[in-house]
């Protein structure tokens, strides 16, 4: 199929190189001219594992990248991929996603002449963006049918991609969910053709959910509440466990067996960030007190979340007078195998260092730049051991394997105080060693 891709974040780059990878030819669409001139040299704009080689294989091929919305109408899918961050009040900011709409919209109803004539017809645009329910129909498809009409199918398709895994996720889904208005065939008939080389790369063992566009999009918002509630509720027993003495792994790994909790999201520490959790959890507590509800549980969950990074300073004040001691901050971004600092327990834990005197070394593989950003006059070490040099104690505040590999380098280690979020590091003799939740 011709596919278009409009945004070129990490959902967006992701959709785009993957859909080229597979056999369609797409053009991807973004404002930013940095970024589509490094889609179309071959590069990645974004860390994501994976992502560069499809990208450096399809562009000049099949995969193209463009600021100019004319192309558009050349053709047959349209994927709208546009950020929608939160406002102060938890609530989503749709505007640039509302723009991106209209200018669609626009585009659409105004093809280049084809044989001495302009038309689009059956055209389908997907809304591939985080959007609560009601938006695509209230807010979107007015400005995407303003001018070319039903020409123009919306149907919804929301992504679950995890950062540091999203090329595997959108290759081998869980599920695909599919919403349409009134089950418009041609909307879906468009989306099964898509997604067709996905359900035959694992032979047709793919769930797909045929849906309205609201429940499409209310499934979004519910698989990562309940995701980071799940989180939120094994740190909590976690903290508890800390108070008795126990290994919270070992009570996570005894009740994961039980088919009904299941293994996964079961590692307590400091917490979840990121670019979706906070923003979507908060998003849809905003929506549901606005319809009149108060979401308790998920109020709950994002207060034990918050609360993780002050429990880390807690642990490392019992051993540490941490105010003018050098501490190390051992990871930057908000989990491994990305350099997204968005949300990152980092930043608290930074915050709370700097707060109580502390004099603040951090290092991350790859995090380190965008970090940079936020503060540009923290010292940045070139690694782990470095950072560690004449620290007084260390904060494992992201879970990367070579941290767990600081075992082969453990004379920069020892007789450091080690306060590990993310049960990366092996207690020995000479350290000092707390683990957040175990």
């Amino acid at each position: 199929m011709h596919v278009s891709v409009v945004g070129s974040g990490y959902v967006g780059t992701t959709v785009a190189a993957c859909l080229a990878d597979l056999g369609h030819d797409v053009v991807a669409i973004d404002i930013d001219e940095a970024v589509v001139d490094a889609i179309n040299a071959g590069d990645s704009p974004i860390h994501e594992p994976g992502l560069d080689d499809r990208i450096e294989r399809t562009a000049g091929e099949r995969l193209r990248a463009t600021t100019d919305y004319a192309a558009l109408p050349e053709t047959d899918v349209t994927f709208l991929a546009i950020q929608t961050p939160s406002n102060p009040d938890g609530s989503i900011d749709t505007s640039a996603l509302e723009a991106a709409s209209e200018m669609t919209g626009d585009a659409l109803a105004s093809p280049p002449e084809v044989d001495g004539s302009r038309s689009v017809d059956d055209h389908v645009v997907v809304v591939k963006s985080t959007v609560v329910p009601g938006v695509v129909t209230e807010r979107l498809k007015p400005r995407l049918q303003a001018e070319a009409g039903d020409a123009v199918s919306v149907a919804a398709n929301p992504e679950f991609q995890r950062e540091g895994s999203a090329v595997a996720d959108f290759l081998d889904p869980d599920k695909l969910v599919f919403g349409t208005e009134d089950g418009d065939e041609r909307a879906l008939a468009a989306l099964h053709e898509v997604y067709a080389p996905v359900v035959e790369r694992a032979d047709g063992d793919v769930p797909v959910v045929e849906t309205d566009v609201p429940t499409a999009m209310m499934t979004k918002y519910a698989n990562n509440a309940f995701l980071a509630s799940k989180v939120s509720l094994i740190n909590d027993l976690g903290n508890a466990c800390k108070e008795f003495g126990i290994d919270t792994y070992e009570v996570a790994d005894a009740i994961g067996l039980d088919d009904r909790i299941g293994e996964k999201f079961l590692r307590s520490g400091l917490g979840w960030g990121g670019s979706c959790f906070p923003k979507d959890v908060a998003a849809i507590i905003h929506a549901a007190k606005e319809a009149g509800y108060d979401p308790a549980m998920l109020e709950a969950a994002v207060e034990i979340n918050d609360r993780q990074p002050e429990r880390m300073l807690g642990l490392l004040e019992e051993h540490v007078d941490v105010d003018g001691a050098r501490v190390a901050v051992l990871g930057l971004a908000f989990k491994p195998g990305t350099d997204d600092v968005r949300n990152s327990r980092a930043i608290p834990v930074i915050e709370g260092l700097r707060e109580r005197g502390a004099d603040v070394v951090a290092y991350d593989p790859v995090a380190t730049e965008n970090m940079h950003e936020h503060y540009p006059d923290l010292e940045y070490a070139d690694s782990a051991v470095e950072a560690l040099d004449s620290a007084d104690a260390a904060l494992v505040t992201t879970g990367w394997d070579e941290f767990e590999a600081l075992d082969d380098e453990f004379d920069a280690m020892r007789q450091r105080v080690v306060v590990d979020g993310r049960r990366s590091v092996e207690p020995r003799d000479g350290m000092t060693y707390e683990g957040l939740t175990w």
